[in-house]
């Protein structure tokens, strides 16, 4: 709620000495209030810090109109939305008003009409920042009316005549006024549809059959692109491209840290899923951006992780309910759910129908090896493998407890080893601990040193030598 000694009407505005501001103004005064302070203006957006947020703040700075181009699932609209925290948390607007208008500034016939009749008496609402953002999907069916407006049949059937400006309804656009407009997919909006943008972007002005209507609008117009489509299925027109005052390309996370950052903030995971399990699969992405075999113009979205996490997460916890295990945990098994569950989540290159899952398996064994080969570094795991060769055979699967996996192995220094390398120590469940010793018994079968039997039919897999 408003601040309950907020002014009502314009004469206690004014009283307040309250002077009107335009958007633009308003975002770049938070953003250097934030960054002289020292405060964070980007929650939440991860791996951009050295790249794409600087590149930004100069653009708001500068009071640009904004569009981010980049491959699906880099973040764009994540970060669109947090303008949002940009702008002043209430402002006031006119009570009733269509477009949000200032009280100090009206601009509808509606407005100006009601300020010159009640004067300091026009009433005051407050509007939260949340209110002042407006996001558009383009596709390729919307109209010039859902952007900038239409003739109102109801109010022209309410006996107002068909050329008064009080019969158009307004658009996403006008109503966004004093306010943020993103528009995502901008190059799926239609040509004709584009061109209706221009006015507003730069004559702050706009066109509704035939009516011209000088509406000083106050908006910052954001939008996403994709580079494939901005070149193929549709494209920006030029003179639309033109009315933008920066370009910035994204990316996606450019170390397997920021991966994991992103897979832990935006995961909903049912069941315990441990760093390094969600390193294998932040590594498993990225070698899916490198692999020939993907369509890498459309891209591996961060989305593809984040899923990952979540059905490995859900494997954990359908084993739990199985067997009773408690808490769900889950392990190095569970990663045998993804390829099968996501593969319809890529595109692949012609002429690898029917091998996606063998791309998929050999790219996710090599993200476990570079895993525990980095977690394991200057380890010695012979002693583990001299266990299983000497006749301690290891099973697990999605019926195996993680007691049953520990109870095959004798008591080893290095297995202690093992679980304090991945930040396991030796009073967490069996689960944890199983899950450490998985890893490392499935990094010395990548690496040839031991066997693995697998049975599809049983959903079991032995380790021996």
């Amino acid at each position: 709620m408003p601040p309950a000694t907020a002014p009502r009407t314009v004469g206690e505005l004014r009283a307040q000495g309250h002077a009107p501001k335009a958007v633009k103004a308003e975002i770049r005064d938070n953003l250097l209030a934030a960054l002289r302070a020292g405060r964070d203006p980007w929650p939440g957006i991860v791996g951009f810090g050295q790249t794409v947020l600087p590149q930004l703040e100069r653009a708001l700075l500068a009071g640009h109109d904004i569009v981010l181009l980049g491959e699906r699932g880099q973040g764009k609209t994540r970060l669109l939305r947090t303008l949002v925290g940009l702008l002043d948390e209430w402002s006031p607007v006119i009570e009733g008003s269509e477009l949000g208008e200032h009280p100090l500034e009206p601009i509808t016939p509606r407005s100006l009409r009601l300020a010159e009749e009640l004067g300091d008496a026009l009433p005051v609402a407050w509007r939260h920042r949340s209110e002042r953002y407006s996001e558009k999907l383009a596709t390729p069916d919307t109209s010039v009316g859902d952007l900038i407006g239409d003739v109102d049949p109801v109010k022209v059937a309410e006996g107002r005549a068909l050329g008064d400006p009080e019969t158009i309804h307004f658009g996403l656009v006008p109503r966004a006024h004093r306010g943020i407009v993103a528009v995502n997919e901008l190059p799926d909006l239609a040509e004709r549809i584009q061109v209706a943008l221009l006015n507003v972007m730069e004559e702050r002005d706009i066109q509704v059959r035939g009516y011209t209507l000088r509406l000083p609008l106050e908006v910052l117009l954001v939008a996403t692109a994709n580079p494939e489509d901005y070149t193929n299925r549709g494209r920006i027109i030029t003179p639309l491209k033109d009315r933008f005052g920066a370009e910035i390309r994204t990316h996606y996370p450019r170390s397997v840290a920021a991966e994991v950052d992103v897979v832990r903030q935006e995961a909903d995971l049912v069941a315990e899923v441990g760093d390094p399990l969600l390193e294998v699969l932040a590594r498993f992405v990225r070698n899916l951006r490198d692999s020939s075999a993907i369509d890498q113009r459309s891209g591996v979205s961060a989305r593809f992780a984040v899923a990952a996490a979540e059905t490995v997460g859900a494997a954990a916890l359908r084993r739990a309910a199985l067997i009773g295990e408690d808490p769900a945990v889950a392990r190095p098994i569970d990663l045998e759910s993804v390829p099968a569950v996501l593969r319809g989540k890529l595109e692949f290159e012609s002429g690898e129908e029917g091998r996606e899952t063998e791309h998929l398996t050999h790219l996710l064994r090599r993200a476990v090896a570079e895993t525990a080969r980095d977690r394991f570094a200057g380890l010695d795991l012979g002693p583990l493998v001299d266990a299983v060769v000497d006749g301690h055979l290891v099973a697990t699967g999605e019926r195996v407890p993680g007691a049953e996996v520990l109870a095959a192995l004798p008591e080893l220094p290095v297995l202690h080893e093992v679980a304090a390398r991945l930040d396991v120590k030796a009073t967490d469940s069996p689960g944890r601990i199983a899950a450490a010793v998985e890893l490392a018994l499935e990094y010395l079968y990548l690496s040839r040193k031991l066997a693995k039997d697998s049975s599809d039919t049983a959903g079991t897999a032995v380790y021996g030598p």
